[in-house]
């Protein structure tokens, strides 16, 4: 089978050439590489392929397969960039509770040399959470986050918040210095990380990029994670990406602001985070996400983001 990655898949690995130093490009020698380790790690599991997962994720490459009792399961390829190995320590330390079970164990791609790849337990890939109207989207997405924030494995094998948003934090202030007219809201989110890593609350095991359409529908349970790009820290900056969740509806409609308002205090409040920490969080993180997609090419984005930033 030729394991063609799809067009989505295509124009993020397109970005991280404009987002970073240049560089080898690892991208294009990942992209070179892909057939040959899709195959390995197929003939390896004695999977039966049934087709590649379209319009997928934007870090990795989803294959459907079945095992070789005929059990369902999802083949999973990421690049380096996308620290696949870090997504299956969280998920062998999770152990499918709240997130999608990992059904290999830890040395089963180092030992082929495929390295990056993941055989997951199958969900209904076509059906997220984001799917249900607002309110109750929101309310089964919080209700699996809270499922997910445990004491990390006693190893340090995972980034921090504040080593994270450090590097975030440079690429941001390189940007604003460029002359981008965003020197006021950056300004402000790197002034609110500074004063939320002076003593944050708690270090947790946290998804790191949970969103509505990061939960999808299972079989075990009705919603389960998927895709973490794990790191420690507090709650509230995990929860600050689903505040955001919809801003192109928030964005349109003429009471965004209050809408964004209730949802801080109604999320801060569900899952006992502090509705101030929930906010500066939520401000770094959309201004940051609206830097970036500036910077690599989608000025929509870009927009839409820093405009839902202002309101904050």
């Amino acid at each position: 089978m030729a394991f063609e990655p799809p067009q989505r898949l295509l124009r993020a690995l397109g970005e991280t050439r404009r987002s970073g130093p240049e560089g080898p490009d690892e991208a294009d020698e990942w992209l070179e590489r892909l057939p040959e380790l899709a195959r390995g790690a197929v003939a390896l599991r004695e999977l039966t392929v049934e087709r590649v997962q379209a319009p997928g994720g934007r870090s990795s490459l989803v294959v459907l397969v079945r095992r070789s009792d005929g059990t369902p399961a999802v083949l999973k390829l990421a690049p380096g960039r996308a620290r696949p190995e870090a997504e299956r320590a969280a998920l062998a330390h999770w152990d499918g509770r709240g997130a999608v079970r990992l059904l290999d164990g830890d040395d089963t791609g180092s030992a082929s040399g495929t390295d990056g790849v993941l055989l997951l337990e199958r969900l209904h890939p076509d059906v997220s959470v984001r799917s249900l109207p607002e309110a109750k989207a929101l309310l089964e997405a919080a209700g699996t986050l809270r499922r997910l924030w445990v004491e990390p494995p006693a190893d340090p094998v995972f980034e921090t918040v504040a080593e994270r948003t450090g590097r975030q934090a440079e690429a941001m202030r390189a940007t604003a210095a460029g002359g981008a007219g965003i020197g006021a809201l950056v300004d402000a989110a790197l002034a609110a990380r500074e004063d939320l890593l002076v003593q944050p609350p708690e270090a947790l095991l946290l998804h790191g990029t949970f969103r509505q359409s990061k939960v999808l529908a299972g079989e075990r349970v009705p919603w389960l994670a998927v895709g973490p790009d794990p790191v420690v820290g507090e709650c509230a900056f995990d929860l600050a990406r689903l505040v955001r969740d919809r801003v192109e509806d928030l964005i349109a409609s003429p009471s965004g602001p209050s809408i964004t308002r209730r949802r801080i205090k109604r999320l801060a409040e569900s899952l006992e985070v502090d509705q101030a920490r929930l906010r500066g969080w939520t401000l770094f993180r959309a201004v940051e996400s609206g830097v970036r997609a500036g910077r690599v090419g989608r000025p929509q984005d870009a927009e839409l983001l820093l405009e839902f930033a202002g309101w904050l």
